[in-house]
């Protein structure tokens, strides 16, 4: 998948910045729901992502519907969990959020249901089919795609001993002769590994090119060596905007959506670095083999959650982008702080001059491998 593509169906989240129209009725969630569980689990990351699920999606829901929604913050999980689950005969979840690559592992290890999208999830506005309003971000036949984000970093704007320098491109992350302090990365290889190529002088062309052989494993893990003293690691997104609200750490890589949070919401001395932010998808599986009342409400509540004006609610949020192309122009301002969402969009044009995309595919057929030799260099 081109990241052009990536850009193209989500733009305008991050550059127009009409009013949001007011919110669409509650059709979706009142239409019938025929031999439905009256209660379901919901899986997600916590923190302010989550927040804004529950804003946009759960509640209304809820609020129509009468359905108990219990959540659960796994998602970083989700893949061993429901393995877990499976082996043992007992899913004990409804609907999952997983990033595109989790997902793509879920679907090819029977462990996610198949959809078709046509059928499951509501048209666009103008009737546009699903399909086609989501187009490439449908990543695999068992993902159902729910916003555009990106992991990227975060840095302390009172750092004394950086004297007047301001971080300014990805690299600098290694810097910590000019820029010293803690850092935090990701406990997980994904990200990592690619930004540590690149800062040792691989080309963008010829990051997973080099990762396939042993020599280029190596290397990255010898660039991430040269801080690893340095190094806080993360497993929740919500750790590194702590860490650094607290001083723990001086510079740390989390989602977009989270620094946001920190910035603007909590008015923290933080900013952003943009540089190099890498893009990546997050929604929803259905977990496979679920009863058939359980599967009917996972449905039901899919199709209510995913349609065109909820994912531009979400955006009011959080800054992430709609999924959908119809949601873009419908993306305005903060539901609380009234301000234009569009600066802090991962794809405003301001932010997104040096991208990098994941290869979700690669991932998907390496992230075993890659996790198991990367948590054994974190033990060294």
């Amino acid at each position: 998948m081109k990241l052009k593509t990536i850009l193209m169906a989500t733009a305008a989240a991050g550059i127009l910045s009409v009013p949001a129209v007011a919110q669409s009725d509650m059709s979706l969630a009142e239409a019938p729901c025929e031999n439905c569980a009256d209660s379901m689990t919901l899986v997600s990351w916590g923190g302010a992502y989550q927040t804004s699920q529950i804003n946009a999606y759960s509640d209304p829901y809820s609020e129509v519907t009468g359905v108990d929604i219990v959540w659960d913050e796994s998602s970083a999980e989700a893949v061993a969990r429901l393995r877990a689950m499976n082996e043992a005969g007992n899913v004990t979840w409804d609907v999952v959020d997983v990033v595109a690559a989790d997902a793509i592992r879920l679907c090819d290890e029977g462990l996610a249901m198949p959809v078709e999208h046509d059928e499951l999830l509501a048209d666009a506005p103008d009737g546009t089919p699903a399909s086609e309003d989501f187009g490439d971000l449908i990543v695999s036949e068992c993902f159902i795609p729910q916003i555009v984000y990106s992991t990227t970093f975060g840095y302390r704007t009172d750092v004394a001993d950086w004297g007047d320098n301001t971080p300014s491109e990805i690299c600098d992350i290694f810097d910590t002769e000019t820029f010293p302090g803690q850092r935090s990365l990701e406990q997980r290889p994904i990200g990592n590994m690619e930004w540590a190529l690149y800062c040792d002088g691989v080309a963008f062309e010829d990051i997973y090119d080099t990762l396939e052989t042993e020599e280029g494993v190596q290397r990255a893990l010898d660039k991430l060596g040269t801080i690893k003293d340095d190094v806080v690691w993360w497993t929740a997104g919500a750790e590194t905007p702590q860490l650094l609200a607290d001083g723990e750490v001086v510079i740390g890589s989390t989602y977009n959506g989270r620094l946001f949070s920190a910035i603007e919401e909590q008015d923290q001395p933080i900013a952003m670095l943009w540089d190099m932010q890498m893009f990546d998808l997050d929604g929803w599986i259905i977990p496979a083999g679920l009863p058939e009342d359980r599967l009917n409400r996972a449905k039901h509540f899919l199709k209510f959650a995913t349609d065109t004006q909820r994912l531009a609610d979400q955006a009011k949020w959080i800054s992430y982008g709609p999924a959908r192309a119809s949601s873009a122009p419908l993306v305005g301002q903060h539901a609380d702080l009234g301000i234009d969402m569009a600066p802090h969009m991962p794809t405003d044009p301001a932010n997104s001059e040096n991208t990098f995309l994941f290869n979700y595919e690669w991932w998907a057929d390496n992230r075993d491998d890659l996790d198991a030799r990367f948590q054994a260099w974190l033990a060294q």
